[in-house]
Formats: structure tokens, sequence, C-alpha cells
């Protein structure tokens, strides 16, 4: 069983270590789709 310790190490890793990156990859991954959809069909909006 972990002890105290070792529980809050991992959850401070986690927390101030880990989740930011992964947040950061998420949302540039997200707005890398996007921008890469748009090359190919076009910006969204009414057709000209």
């Amino acid at each position: 069983m972990p002890t105290k310790r070792a529980e809050l190490l991992a959850f401070l890793t986690l927390a101030v270590l880990i989740w930011p990156i992964v947040a950061v990859g998420v949302v540039g991954g997200y707005g890398f789709l996007v921008w890469m959809f748009q090359l190919v069909v076009g910006p969204p909006g009414p057709p000209h």
C-alpha cells in the first residue's frame, strides 16, 4: 500500500507536470487538425 507521501508526490507530479502537458497537446492537436481541414476544404462561411 502506498504511503501518504508517495501518494501526494504522485498527485503533484500528475497535477503540475503531466496534465498541463497533456492539455496543451490536446488543444494544439485539435487546432492543427482544424487548420489542416481548412487548408483542404476551405474556411467556414457561406459559399462565394
